[in-house]
């Protein structure tokens, strides 16, 4: 028999349900959300319910927005001659808080990954292909993760765009600044050793 409420159950099943949210922690939130005043509970109810309404997918890039164009696809300053390849929105805004990239941005919404059943026509490939077509893109930088799907997508769509004038570059990787050799692991090892520079 549940122990709480049946609003209260409810609410805990349904923050339980959030990706890294377990039973637990499910709990608490909702036992705070309980404690609160109840304009600051009102306050998330209506910014989760102005996300499903107002926000959708740019219509050039793909990142998340609440009109036709986001703010960097809308932006004046932003180099238009580089575009960079991200799998989802969430890696798009990693890459900005980084402040290193000034470019533009597209925004595949997954990889390609067979054994979950996606495919390249699942993605924004399609798309991604007639931006480079029809813009003035010196080069395109592929950022997608470092596993195997994004390695695969990385390889499909550069094979896609080898027949553009078009540079298509890669993200290092490997050992990161300030860290030690001893504690890096096989993996960052190889891809430090392949992807080493000329001095």
């Amino acid at each position: 028999m549940d122990k709480h409420a049946g609003a209260v159950s409810e609410l805990v099943d349904q923050l339980g349900r959030l990706p890294g949210i377990g039973r637990k922690s499910a709990e608490r939130l909702a036992f705070h959300l309980l404690r609160v005043p109840e304009g600051e509970a009102l306050a998330l109810a209506e910014a989760i319910r102005r996300i499903r309404s107002d926000v959708r997918y740019c219509s050039a890039c793909y990142n998340l927005c609440e009109a036709d164009l986001c703010s960097i696809c809308r932006s004046p300053q932003r180099d238009s001659t580089r575009l960079c390849v991200v799998e989802q929105p969430r890696d798009l805004m990693s890459l900005e808080q980084s402040q290193a990239f000034s470019g533009l941005y597209h925004v595949l919404l997954g990889r390609i990954a067979p054994l979950d059943g996606i495919g390249p026509d699942q993605l924004t490939i399609d798309a991604l292909v007639d931006r480079v077509r029809s813009g003035n893109f010196v080069e395109v930088i592929m950022a997608t993760n470092p596993n195997v799907e994004g390695d695969g997508t990385c390889l499909y769509i550069s094979n896609l765009l080898s027949e553009y004038p078009v540079k298509i570059t890669r993200l290092a990787r490997g050992i990161t600044a300030g860290s030690v050799l001893e504690y890096a692991n096989r993996e960052m090892i190889a891809d430090a050793l392949t992807g080493r520079q000329t001095l």
